[in-house]
Parts: C-alpha cells; sequence; structure tokens
C-alpha cells in the first residue's frame, strides 16, 4: 500500500528555521526583562521559545529518523511501515483488498508486480498496470 511520507529536506528546513525562532525568543526575553517590561512580555518570550524549540526538536527528529511523520513522499509498506499503524498497534500494511479470488486455475501472474490475474483479464487488480496480451 502506498503512503504519504513527509520527505527529509522540509523537516530539515523546518529546523533550521526553529534555531533561529529560539534565538528571537530568547533575545525577546532577554529584551524584555532588561527594559523593565511587564510580567506578560517575559512569559511570552519564554512561551515562544519553548514551542519553537518543541518545534526545532521534532523536525530535526523527523528529518533524521528512518520512520517519519510528513506529507511528502509516497511510498511502499515494504519501504517504510506506516508510523500511525505500529503506533495503534495495527500490523496489517499488507493487507490485500483485493475482490478477485487467485486461484490457480487459469492464472499468470503480472510482469510488473508478480500478483495471480486471469488469462482474461486486461489490467492487473493489484498494479493497475495493462498486462501483454
Amino acid at each position: 500500500m502506498k503512503q504519504i511520507k513527509p520527505g527529509r529536506a522540509p523537516s530539515m528546513m523546518s529546523g533550521i528555521v526553529g534555531i533561529f525562532m529560539v534565538i528571537i525568543g530568547i533575545a525577546w526575553t532577554i529584551g524584555a526583562a532588561g527594559m523593565g517590561a511587564p510580567w506578560f512580555f517575559c512569559l511570552f518570550g519564554v512561551v515562544w521559545t519553548c514551542i519553537a524549540g518543541m518545534n526545532t526538536l521534532y523536525n530535526f527528529k523527523n528529518a533524521t529518523s528512518k520512520n517519519r511523520y510528513s506529507m511528502m513522499d509516497i511510498v511502499d509498506s515494504s519501504e517504510e511501515p506506516d508510523p500511525l499503524n505500529v503506533y495503534f498497534g495495527n500490523q496489517d500494511d499488507e493487507q490485500e483488498l483485493s475482490t478477485f479470488p487467485e486461484t490457480d486455475i487459469d492464472a499468470e501472474y503480472c510482469p510488473y508486480c508478480g500478483t495471480k490475474v486471469e488469462q482474461d483479464f486486461r489490467f492487473c487488480h493489484k498494479c493497475g498496470k495493462e498486462l501483454p496480451e
């Protein structure tokens, strides 16, 4: 089954931007405290820095881990398992949802994916490619 996965480059770029956001949050907090600004300006800087730090860690982990969350790469479950299925304990990524029974009677194999198909089929029911005649 094809899955949409996050790309590594967008996560790495977001992680680098996150570092700058952490620096801005620290500078904001120090500047607000040094100028004697009201407490909520300092609190804003602390909250900003914490959120930016968590976002930065998430993006760097996403960019460097094998099983990552994202929405940019399309991969097979044989390349990477679906992280949500792993998280929720459902390991049935390879479950076939075919409505065609696979029997050896009058069966051939698709040259593209190796699935058994009947001789009178024009297209493979698994990969969808046109079968040679």
